[in-house]
């Protein structure tokens, strides 16, 4: 028989309890996490979202609770009454914050029932992932899944309020909107007014917000809620959140300081520090160091080794000596045997027009000189797992060759992206080996024991490392129609030295726009804006959009660009990849309270499914499924 709650209300939450309250009555209120019998006396360990206290049921003291204990199972619901006391000095728990008391409790009230669950939340892992969306209300309970909300609270709290410390208003956008590229896929919604015509669920608020600051909002945030309609994987969902903002007047200068601060303040109150400015580097530079735009600084990065081979050795080799010659190493991993390194290739990017040497051995049995020459230049100790990546000649991609001084040309590019992309698929294969990814694991530990009240933030300066990227090129050569098409989306204004190439020379302009990067992720990317018309129907010719077409995509937005919009530019985080970093977790689905699988199924409410004829047909809608 269950219990009715009445007029009763919790006086403490479970965790928050110490020495220093012996000798209070409390009542408790939470989950049945363990229950231990021990005839006369039964202790059930109840939690809620602070913590875990131990309750003490005595038969001598409550004939009628202890009953009641006998009964209950985990997952169970209850309210405890009664006094808090300390433990025997033999039955302190140091392990748990509040091992030294316990409640002597004089009433036992059972306020719910629960099933035997698929997993206990009291469990520290459960293995099979598609379990624990299924039952994600019970997987939710878990002290880790709590942690991690909590710690995304606290930033999403924090990064708030510098913003508006900093003078930004929080505005929001609309959820209904219009379909307009932005570089994805659209998630659609019919209108039942309006037969046939859809709105589009926003990838970002980037017309809205370039709006705001026509409109005179010259500081506009918004924790932004966007939709995009892409292949789900670790770090990516099909619904998202990011720190959206905008500001009228700005350098780029401007918007790393405004970023860096709120960054700064987000990763206080997670308890870890990290200092500003961030650094910076070129999209070149990067490509070069570490073959991302992404880089992940707790690894060696690239090194380049043309300078050990002769140009006879390349020629034996069957390595194109126009191309870059970069080895990468993985530190610690061993000499691997042929069987492990064939289980390596199938990581490596072939569709890049590069190939590459692994067999190290082998090398310096053919080439002692130039082996010994590129270790030393990649500065690999014995241990260290050393790669050559270059350029492919019996596998040349097409690709432009097109090169402005100073830049890398997009055959460049590519072989640098596959050794970038080997670098960290091999990295995250042998993170055991290497343990460079070990200094993060321990400063998320170190920023759980602040949360916990031990007063000291973690140092992060080598465990989380913030890189502004810059320079990125306007345009990327698309080598199915072979011809230039934009790298971003078409309201990125390029540098204005840049501006006479558009047409003539689009290898040549660089986009001003600015990715941060940290830890092998992308957490945001923006932009200096197009405020002029003239500008933005230039950049639509260039991109091959009509004028027509143009008006028909955007016609609202030429429209507001006439009426005196100032010089802008922003940026967009992603808010679910900041918390995923800081709470230590694998994949965003460990800070997104509902999420999806990767084949974009929601388990729990079994989303998507079909609907009925008559809610199509006020839809105006027919539903024709291939055969």
């Amino acid at each position: 028989m269950l219990d009715f709650i009445g007029k009763l209300e919790r006086t403490d939450v479970c965790g928050d309890l110490r020495a220093s309250d012996a000798g209070k009555q409390v009542v408790l209120m939470g989950w049945v996490n363990r229950r231990r019998d021990h005839g006369n006396l039964i202790f059930l360990d109840l939690r809620d979202r602070s913590g875990i206290a131990q309750i003490v049921l005595d038969r001598d003291l409550t004939s009628e609770g202890h009953a009641k204990g006998e009964a209950i199972r985990p997952e169970y619901v209850v309210a405890a009454i009664g006094k808090v006391r300390l433990r025997d000095p033999l039955a302190i728990n140091p392990k748990m914050p509040t091992g030294e008391i316990e409640i002597e409790a004089t009433e036992l009230l059972v306020l719910n029932d629960a099933r035997l669950a698929p997993f206990s939340p009291a469990d520290e892992a459960i293995a099979n992932d598609e379990v624990r969306l299924k039952y994600r209300y019970i997987d939710l309970r878990r002290a880790e899944m709590q942690r991690n909300f909590a710690v995304r609270h606290r930033i999403t709290l924090a990064i708030r309020q510098s913003l508006s410390d900093q003078g930004f208003l929080e505005i929001e956008t609309p959820i209904l909107t219009k379909s307009t590229p932005e570089g994805a896929r659209d998630f659609l919604v019919p209108s039942r007014v309006h037969a046939g015509e859809f709105y589009a669920l926003p990838q970002s608020p980037q017309i809205f917000k370039q709006i705001l600051m026509i409109s005179g909002f010259d500081k506009y945030f918004q924790i932004a809620r966007c939709f995009r309609d892409e292949d789900l994987r670790a770090d990516r969902q099909l619904e998202f959140t990011q720190v959206d903002l905008e500001m009228s007047f700005p350098q780029q200068d401007t918007v790393f300081a405004v970023v860096e601060k709120f960054m700064v303040a987000g990763f206080a109150a997670a308890g870890v520090t990290i200092a500003a400015p961030f650094p910076r580097i070129t999209y070149d530079e990067s490509m070069r160091q570490f073959g991302s735009d992404k880089p992940d600084l707790r690894l060696p990065g690239l090194t380049d080794v043309r300078a050990a081979f002769t140009d006879e050795a390349l020629a034996t080799l069957q390595i194109d000596p126009a191309l870059p010659v970069v080895a990468l190493r993985i530190p610690n991993v061993g000499e691997l045997s042929r069987k492990e390194r064939e289980d390596n290739h199938p990581l490596f990017d072939l569709k890049k027009g590069a190939k590459f040497i692994d067999d190290f051995k082998r090398l310096a049995k053919g080439f002692p000189e130039a082996a010994a020459k590129v270790r030393d230049l990649a500065v690999a100790a014995e241990a260290d797992f050393v790669i050559l990546v270059a350029g492919d000649p019996a596998h040349h991609i097409q690709a432009s060759d097109t090169k402005f001084p100073g830049r890398l040309s997009e055959r460049e590019i590519n072989v640098y992206l596959a050794a970038g992309n080997f670098r960290s698929e091999l990295a995250k294969k042998y993170a055991a080996r290497h343990g460079a990814f070990g200094v993060t694991e321990e400063v998320v530990a170190e920023a759980n024991a602040h949360a916990l009240g031990s007063g000291k933030l973690a140092d992060g300066a080598k465990a989380f490392q913030p890189t502004w990227v810059t320079d990125f090129p306007m345009f990327e050569y698309e080598s199915v129609a072979m011809k230039w098409v934009p790298a971003h989306h078409p309201f990125t204004a390029p540098f204005e030295a840049d501006m006479a190439n558009l047409v003539s020379d689009p290898a040549s302009v660089r986009a001003n726009c600015y990715d941060l990067a940290m830890n092998g992720l992308e957490l945001g990317s923006g932009s200096i804006r197009i405020h002029r018309k003239d500008v933005q129907q230039q950049i639509f010719a260039s991109l091959g959009i009509t004028d027509e077409e143009a008006r028909a995509r955007f016609g609202f937005f030429l429209d507001a660009l006439e009426y005196g919009t100032p010089p802008h530019g922003g940026i967009a985080l992603g808010l679910d990849r900041i918390a995923m970093l800081l709470a230590g977790a694998p994949s965003l689905r460990e800070v997104i309270a509902f999420p999806k699988t990767a084949k974009a199924i929601d388990l729990m409410v079994d989303a998507p499914t079909g609907v009925t004829e008559q809610q199509l047909k006020e839809l105006h809608i027919r539903v024709a499924l291939k055969s």
